[in-house]
């Protein structure tokens, strides 16, 4: 019997595949959810305003010493049910390891969204499935040393009545899902704000009113994983994480004693640059240097780099280093990235198995006075 309602439901998705595939295409291509810069300027700064004028209505307002209050910054984990589309799967052993190494540092965990991937699965699936990793990050909750910020497929935190219930029961205690959060972090000679925030700012679908954010967490998202339709997000079209880039970067630069940290495109980026434009800058350096294994070192990896980033800026020379991105949680080689500000610096760590066992890296690192000093000049 189950069979067949498993081939009556195929045949039905089938049909509506084929009657709506086109109009769904058009409708993306119409409505594109590509930002606009102006849209993405607008809606950071009402976010950023909005936090610091008045924290803890769109998100929390948190002062710390960085070289004594420790945070770790991870993003994207789109934890599904364990199935052939749960790309979270594969990297929960290095999450749950990378989880282990905070809590016993008392490190600060800021989740930038996209934590439960809710376009392609139910509530409850989620929870039934995700309860080992839920159960670390309550110990977080548990000292209130958790943020829970909510991303475009998670929306449904951040838009539904019932959504504080379910996240009570999920975390025993009241854990609100806010929109982004700033770390004003005191140096020598000022602050800097870590401004954080998922990254889908601007986007029409996802960061419009209260009817579209609905329609895309209830009605969009779902029709889109139901017809098996690819319509080009961040995560997957690397124009767009371009574009992303881009103008994360433009508003980032923009602004004083800022540093903006986004998720969304599963890329990261560090001191505003991509990892392929940082090979770029160590080749013109190890060239200067006469260093000729390193040089050799760095081509054989560019055309590798080149696979995964379609665009190098043209001034990567010269941008201020004022956008950071955490990458993703679902690499699907099981790697996690994320970014740790402690011990007075900024660095952006990968956790990936190592002789089969979960191991942090440092993949590259900053003194949060010279970040701050290059910010000024």
């Amino acid at each position: 019997m189950r069979k067949i309602f498993l081939a009556i439901f195929e045949w039905i998705r089938l049909i509506l595949q084929f009657i709506l595939k086109k109009p769904v295409l058009w409708a993306v291509a119409r409505f594109s959810s590509a930002p606009k810069q102006t849209n993405v300027n607008l809606a950071l700064s009402e976010l950023y305003r909005s936090i610091i004028t008045e924290p803890g209505k769109m998100g929390p307002l948190v002062g710390f010493r960085p070289d004594e209050h420790p945070v770790i910054i991870f993003t994207d984990l789109h934890k599904g049910t364990r199935d052939g589309a749960d790309d979270f799967a594969i990297c929960e052993d290095n999450y749950l390891a990378a989880l282990d190494y905070y809590l016993q540092r008392n490190f600060y965990y800021i989740n930038l969204g996209d934590s439960e991937e809710l376009w392609e699965n139910i509530l409850p699936n989620v929870i039934k499935y995700n309860k080992t990793n839920f159960e670390k990050e309550i110990q977080f909750a548990n000292r209130n040393a958790f943020v829970k910020i909510f991303g475009n497929h998670d929306l449904y935190w951040g838009n539904d009545p019932l959504a504080p219930s379910f996240l009570k029961s999920i975390y025993g205690l009241p854990v609100k899902a806010f929109a982004g959060a700033v770390l004003r972090a005191e140096l020598p000679y000022g602050h800097l704000d870590f401004f954080c925030t998922h990254g889908h700012q601007g986007d029409a679908q996802s960061d419009g009113n209260a009817f579209s954010k609905w329609f895309v967490s209830y009605i969009w998202g779902p029709l889109q994983a139901f017809l098996e339709v690819n319509t080009n997000s961040p995560s997957s079209n690397s124009n767009l994480k371009s574009l992303h880039n881009q103008y994360m970067y433009e508003w980032s630069a923009a602004q004083q004693n800022l540093v903006l940290i986004t998720g969304h495109t599963h890329q990261p980026v560090f001191n505003s640059l991509t990892h392929l434009e940082r090979l770029y800058l160590q080749l013109e350096e190890a060239q200067q240097n006469q260093d000729h294994q390193k040089i050799q070192e760095i081509k054989a990896e560019i055309p590798r780099r080149k696979r995964e980033y379609d665009h190098v800026s043209h001034l990567y020379h010269t941008m201020r280093p004022s956008y950071f991105n955490a990458g993703c949680c679902c690499f699907d080689d099981g790697t996690i990235t994320g970014l740790e500000i402690a011990d007075g610096y900024i660095r952006l760590v990968k956790w990936s198995k190592k002789d089969g066992m979960p191991t942090r890296i440092v993949a590259e690192e900053e003194h949060l006075v010279k970040l701050s000093q290059r910010l000024s000049s």
